[in-house]
């Protein structure tokens, strides 16, 4: 948003009329020709002649007469203004002109008074033309007439000024600038003009307000002016030598000390390329020409190695029989290299879970009643639930910097500003955007404003002028093109708008061109899209800002204020619809609209999210049941299908999912943690994938356990399930748990409070899961073997299966997805051929994904927060493409006696002995290298304004007792500061400057613009003056990297300010809250995952017994990690907190799809193990094949069906929601998220663990079947193998 005020009103008719009253000098008469003569000691015109007309001024008379010596008392005035070098010799002027020059000349001081070069330049020009004794010289009178009085008065003169004092002149006066409006002095004293030539011009110029009588500047030229010299005084620069000339920074580029450059903060290159990108395409490059030779060199060994046994079998003949081929064969198959050890943290949790899953399933009424029990004590905290919907109590940490500064700001200064603001734009035609201003639109567009401040809100019954900014008592703050035309559309000439507009623009601070509220109307922040052509009138869009006073939040002003935007929002939108109408466009936003959006998206998405849920919830609870439900079983006997279902089974493991979130809000509700949006949508998402994949492995171990066991009890089979099963299902939570909680030591309210709710409710989940589920299960069990039908146990199918294996009844093992794990999928992948291919496609993914890790963007585009058909994205997209004004910045100065001489000067900057660093010299400085600080324009400086109003020569700002402050004071007002208050006096008129208007007579009050810039407390305080702020603007931003950017300077700046003056300065805008994140994200996303990563090594190293596949898991998951964030920078995902978010719950999924395999690695089923094909066990060394095969046939199935297809059918539903937001960061990152992990954990990890996972240990549930027992002979040979499958050796 704009700058919406910080500016003194400007002076009325300043400029202009200064100009004109200089050059209303006194009449004389002259009955001869006028300037006949040119030469040295000679005048041109002189004294006061009379008026053109009865309001006009007094105009000279044409007087060609010599120079005269004045009287006493005209030379001490004229010395008096115009320096000691008159006090002697002739002069072309009387007394009365003398005391005319005078008046008007202190009138321009108060204006350019803060540069002493400036003022002696146009003191210097107005003193020398009016008084010197060679005006002859260079002056010639070119026309006359007649005046009122009858004598003749000069109407136009030529007067010669050398090119080199002319530039002089405004090179010392261009930069100076005119008080709190942050605006120049040019704009007052030379309309804007943007070289000398024009300078001069606007100068001589004869109008209505400036100067009563045409004077022509005209280059000097020998052959033109004949018997003329130019005059050519020597023209101070602003940073001259002489320091009584010399002019403060901020007025004067060359008077400036040199800021020290800023340290390159851009990333490494290495040509087009970043440094990390180089470096790892580098390595990639290299370790693929190392792995091409030493395979080129494998191959050719083995060719020379394969000739030469072949001559030796020649030389030999010698060849194996059949027999013995045979016996080889039987060898190879019978000594399976199989797992010796046991491991005593697994061989303890084993049988801690063990006995867990018997008690469970011998007292399952008992341990359900219980579960149900704690879950719903742990909910009754849900009655302190609340959701967190400030975004600034969301993103920002109540300790951080910015979230202390705003409220420092608020509670000091008042909150900010409340911006309504339109945008009328040309678009809709399809040739494109076109010029907007016309007659008829400017008569509509003044009606709607109109309206705007007549109509009234339905609720309280206020109007604009109810909640308006007004500064002044006078009229509201509406920035807007109505301004130019003093709010009323009778001042619109329909022949001469166009001229008086863009006379306007360029003279905006023009007595007629000032709106109510007095304060100067820039170009920028009322129009846009006139920079195409540089033509005002070629404007694209119309800008109207509405400024609201702001208030604590919940109080009844800031109900008021949110009360008249809904007014103002509905008529917005019927404007719209007129709009239309007349082939136009109008988008606006309110200050309630942001939030009254974001809700409505929420809403849109809560759908979409509850059908993703739906979806998930019946693909798990119907897949549960294909674990022995086959197409043949069902074939074979239908009726099955209504015993052998496991759809409520499914239902009750979904229920404990919403159980554990249940029971996670409870408490951290309790502990007054507030629920976020992403909590509320994530968290379920989350567990889901967590809890249900654990369910699958629960419910197909225990069905193995039936198959090999099937004349246990119940009991003893579910323990052995819950046995095998248990410790990886505690490897899984228990990594997956640390990991979030370390997130909740994380200051972002946002991820603190999704981490400790994931915790807790990962926790809970493998809790439930491992009790409550298993007692569900024993019951399940229970009802299969006694015949009941699924979801109506009452009812008995005798025609039904018992459940248990029998071969009369065709029941097969394994399904169909497990058969082709075992017999294709898992075989193909641990190919010694695959398996480099793998681990080469595997590296490039990983490192592709470093080399994209310094394209993920920060930031979050608050348009992708609203559903695509909000009414807030078209006026996003205009606020980029038409607002050229930055939004302002606060330079925030606190616990600083400002009554100290030392302290002033480490603060202002229009006074000679102005530290060089100040804080506003820096920030003037900074301003002139825009491009890296990210600061433009003028800074406020409210001590300079108030030094300057303390000025006895503005005559009528400070008065007390009928006189002018500081008039005869000794040491007197000066601009070494010496004359200037301290201590008790310059608090005795601080409050009165602080109430003094600003208006015609003094431009320097301070009410307008610093009332709320200071706080001011009873002297009797040790600081008076605790707070104040220096206001400037940023540069137009653009992106979110120009915000970011902007914020870091800010910060910068503010630093370097108070290392440099050992004062406390920090700086505020409205958006820093927002985007303080950017500035700790990334080391906190190093932070956070690295932390998380450690653990994850850490527990499963420690809960897997090995180093070696503990550093396998950990770096699958980094691959998994590392392959989002590049997939990020390539789908357009910015990194942010809700990203953030995301990347913590990729380390948890990608726990969760590696862990139940490693663990199947480490301590494999000899069931399964014994079944492994000869080509993976018969040779030495091939333990590791032989494990990762199991390990794939014993749990691949869960993880795929478990968590892969889950929660590819969960996120494939968010492709329809309508905001953008859930598309970008939810479906995209999660499709991605899952595509990736099903991929590292499924195809790289058990490929991985064959080439250096650790060593196996012994099962301890490997123990009581037929096939168990011959395995464990080492009978391998002896066993059934219907699906032998005979590959290659390799």
């Amino acid at each position: 948003m704009t700058r919406l005020w910080g500016s003194t009103r400007a002076p009325i008719l300043a400029g202009l009329v200064i100009v004109g009253w200089l050059l209303q000098l006194a009449t004389g008469s002259n009955d001869g020709n006028w300037t006949v003569k040119h030469e040295a000691g000679r005048c041109a015109l002189k004294g006061q002649c009379g008026k053109k007309s009865f309001f006009g001024g007094q105009l000279p008379c044409p007087d060609n007469s010599v120079a005269e010596k004045p009287d006493d008392g005209t030379r001490k005035k004229l010395v008096a203004i115009c320096g000691d070098k008159w006090d002697q010799g002739a002069i072309c002027c009387d007394g009365d002109q003398v005391d005319s020059l005078s008046t008007n000349l202190k009138r321009a001081e108060s204006i350019i008074s803060s540069c002493p070069a400036c003022k002696e330049n146009f003191f210097n020009l107005f003193c020398t033309f009016t008084c010197s004794p060679d005006q002859s010289l260079f002056v010639n009178v070119t026309d006359t007439q007649k005046a009122n009085t009858g004598k003749l008065i000069v109407t136009e003169l030529d007067t010669l000024w050398s090119d080199a004092y002319g530039k002089g002149f405004y090179n010392s006066c261009k930069d100076v600038k005119f008080g709190a409006t942050g605006g120049k002095a040019m704009d007052f004293i030379g309309g804007g003009a943007k070289d000398y030539t024009s300078f001069l011009k606007f100068l001589g110029d004869a109008k209505p307000f400036g100067s009563p009588f045409q004077i022509n500047f005209p280059r000097p030229s020998s052959s033109e002016f004949t018997n003329m010299t130019a005059a050519d005084p020597a023209a101070k620069a602003c940073n001259d030598t002489d320091e009584a000339y010399r002019c403060a920074c901020v007025d004067c580029p060359g008077s400036c000390p040199e800021l020290p450059e800023i340290a390159e903060q851009g990333d490494c290159h290495v040509g087009a390329l970043p440094c990390l990108s180089f470096a790892v395409i580098i390595v990639y490059g290299v370790f693929l020409l190392l792995l091409v030779t030493a395979v080129s060199g494998h191959i050719a060994y083995q060719k020379h190695s394969k000739r030469k046994s072949e001559r030796l079998q020649l030389l030999q003949d010698a060849a194996l029989s059949d027999d013995e081929d045979e016996g080889e064969d039987v060898r190879h198959a019978g000594m399976l290299e199989k797992p010796q050890g046991q491991y005593w943290i697994n061989s303890y949790c084993d049988a801690a879970f063990k006995k867990l899953g018997f008690v469970c399933a011998r007292l399952p009424l008992i341990t359900i009643s219980a579960s149900v029990v704690v879950v719903a004590i742990l909910s009754i905290g849900w009655i302190k639930f609340a959701v967190e919907t400030d975004p600034v109590r969301l993103w920002v940490s109540p300790s951080s910097a910015a979230a202390t500064e705003k409220e420092f700001f608020d509670s000091n200064f008042g909150p900010f500003y409340r911006a309504e603001q339109a945008f009328l734009v040309n678009d809709t035609h399809l040739s494109g955007p076109g010029p907007v201003l016309s007659y008829d639109t400017l008569a509509w567009w003044f009606d709607l404003e109109n309206r705007v401040q007549r109509f009234r809100s339905m609720e309280e019954g206020v109007s604009l002028e109810n909640v308006c900014f007004n500064p002044t008592g006078e009229a509201c703050v509406i920035q807007s093109i109505t301004g130019y035309f003093g709010g009323s559309f009778a001042n619109v000439d329909p022949d001469t708008w166009q001229d008086d507009l863009r006379h306007c623009t360029e003279q905006p601070g023009s007595q007629e061109c000032l709106p109510a509220f007095q304060q100067p109307l820039s170009k920028d922040i009322i129009l846009g899209g006139w920079e195409k052509t540089d033509d005002i009138l070629d404007a694209e869009a119309l800008i109207t800002t509405w400024v609201v006073n702001n208030h604590q939040q919940g109080s009844k002003e800031e109900i008021i204020a949110m009360d008249w935007e809904e007014m103002l929002k509905n008529l917005l939108q019927d404007a719209q619809r007129e709009a239309k109408d007349r082939g136009l466009r109008l988008s606006f936003s309110t200050e309630i609209s942001l939030e009254q959006e974001l809700n409505k998206s929420t809403n849109t998405d809560a759908k979409i999210v509850v059908i993703s849920y739906i979806i998930m919830f019946l693909y798990a609870s119907l897949a549960l049941g294909s674990t022995t439900l086959t197409v043949k079983s069902i074939l074979h006997n239908p009726v099955n299908a209504m015993v052998q279902s496991k759809f409520t089974l499914g239902v009750i493991g979904i229920l404990i999912v919403l159980m554990s979130v249940s029971a996670s809000v409870g408490l951290f509700s309790a502990c007054g943690i507030k629920v976020t949006l992403i909590i509320a949508e994530v968290i379920p998402f989350l567990v889901l994938a967590v809890g249900v994949d654990n369910i699958f492995l629960i419910v197909h171990e225990f069905e193995r356990v039936n198959l090999s066991h099937p004349d246990e009890s119940v009991e003893t089979r579910i323990s052995k399930a819950l046995g095998r099963m248990g410790p990886s299902i505690l490897l899984s939570a228990s990594t997956e748990t640390v990991a979030f909680a370390l997130g909740a030591a994380v200051g972002m309210p946002a991820v603190k409070n999704f981490a400790a709710y994931a915790a807790g409710a990962v926790l809970v989940n493998a809790l439930l899961q491992v009790t409550m589920f298993v007692s569900v299960l024993s019951l399940n069990q229970r009802r299969v073997e006694s015949r009941r039908a699924d979801c109506f146990p009452c009812i008995k199918v005798d025609r039904a299966d018992t459940g248990r294996r029998g071969a009369q009844y065709g029941y097969e093992e394994e399904g169909g997805l497990q058969r082709f794990i075992r017999k294709v999928y898992a075989p193909a992948l641990l190919n010694r051929k695959v398996k480099v291919s793998i681990v080469v496609v595997f590296l490039g993914i990983f490192t592709a994904g470093l080399a994209l890790l310094p394209a993920v963007a920060l930031g979050l585009d608050q348009r992708q927060a609203f559903p695509r058909d909000s009414y807030l994205i078209p006026y996003f997209n205009d606020l980029d493409d038409y607002f050229n004004t930055g939004p302002p910045v606060y330079f925030v100065v606190k616990d600083l006696d400002v009554s100290e001489r030392l302290h002033q000067q480490e603060l202002c900057a229009r006074y000679s002995t102005c530290h060089s660093f100040s804080l506003t010299n820096v920030l003037e400085q900074e301003s002139k290298r825009s491009d890296v600080s990210y600061i433009t324009g003028s800074t406020a400086s409210w001590i300079d304004d108030y030094f300057t109003w303390l000025n006895p020569t503005n005559e009528e700002c400070c008065v007390e007792h009928g006189k002018t402050c500081f008039a005869g004071r000794d040491p007197p007002w000066n601009i070494t500061l010496s004359g200037m208050p301290e201590d008790g006096e310059f608090l005795h008129y601080l409050p009165k400057w602080l109430s003094s208007p600003t208006n015609e007579a003094c431009p320097f009050g301070g009410a307008a613009p610093y009332s709320n810039a200071l706080v001011v407390r009873p002297k009797s305080t040790r600081n008076p003056v605790p707070a104040s702020h220096f206001r400037t603007s940023h540069n137009p931003l653009r992106s979110q990297s120009d915000f970011i950017s902007a914020y870091a300077s800010a910060r910068r700046i503010a630093s370097d300010v108070s290392e440099s003056q050992n004062i406390t300065v920090f700086p505020y805008s409205k958006f820093y809250i927002f985007f303080d994140q950017y500035a700790s994200i990334v080391s906190l996303a190093g932070t956070l995952l690295g932390s998380a990563i450690f653990i994850i090594f850490f527990l499963t190293s420690l809960l897997l017994g090995s180093l070696a596949t503990g550093f396998v898991v950990t770096v699958t998951v980094i691959m998994i990690v590392v392959a989002v964030l590049g997939t990020m920078a390539l789908v357009h995902v910015s990194l942010n907190a809700i990203s953030l978010v995301n990347l913590v719950i990729c380390v948890g999924i990608g726990v969760e799809f590696c862990a139940h395999i490693a663990r199947a690695f480490q301590f494999p089923s000899n069931t399964v193990l014994a079944k492994a094909p000869h080509n993976l066990v018969g040779r030495m060394g091939r333990g590791r094949d032989a494990r990762a095969w199991a390990s794939l046939v014993n749990v691949g199935g869960s993880v795929f069906s478990g968590i892969t297809v889950t929660k590819f059918l969960g996120v494939a539903v968010l492709a329809w929601t309508r905001s953008k937001i859930f598309e970008v960061y939810y479906f995209r990152v999660w499709l991605v998220l899952v595509v990736w992990a099903a991929a590292h954990a499924l195809v790289f990890l058990p490929v991985a663990l064959s080439l250096v996972g650790g060593e196996g240990y012994v099962d301890p549930e490997s123990e009581g079947s037929l096939e168990e027992d011959l395995n464990a002979r080492r009978y391998r040979a002896l066993l059934p193998d219907e699906d032998d499958v005979d590959s290659d050796d390799y």
